[in-house]
């Protein structure tokens, strides 16, 4: 069992950064992948970046392309979303979720999910 802690969102500017945090419990972090998902109000959950259990091979959803950065300390237990050129339409709660592959993670199949920050930006 794997619990998972957003924490990091906030109220920013357009263009602004935010670093998200995302504190796992248990043993067994590393053997996950991790992924970082939003949901918009009116919208479905979506898909914004997953890494590997070991931190490499960064995939991003074509929005965030250039801006957000996943990564993962797993000697702290802990994966990181950094966010950064944000625009309006990057509002929405922010959630983290593990997985043993890329495929369930973006097919928002994760095994584990955290109950999500806010993040809103204001133009």
């Amino acid at each position: 069992q794997v619990q998972l802690v957003e924490s990091g969102g906030g109220l920013v500017q357009a263009g602004d950064s935010l670093r998200l945090s995302c504190a796992a419990s248990g043993r067994t972090f590393s053997s996950y992948f991790l992924g970082w998902f939003r949901q918009a109000p009116g919208k479905e959950r979506e898909f914004v970046a997953a890494i590997t259990g070991t931190g490499s091979a960064p995939y991003y959803t074509d929005s965030v392309k250039g801006r957000f950065t996943i990564s993962r300390d797993n000697a702290k237990n802990t994966g990181y979303l950094q966010m950064n050129s944000l625009k309006p339409e990057d509002t929405a709660v922010y959630y983290c979720g593990v997985a043993p592959s890329y495929g369930r993670l973006i097919g928002m199949r994760a095994d584990y999910w955290g109950q999500g920050t806010q993040v809103t930006v204001s133009s």
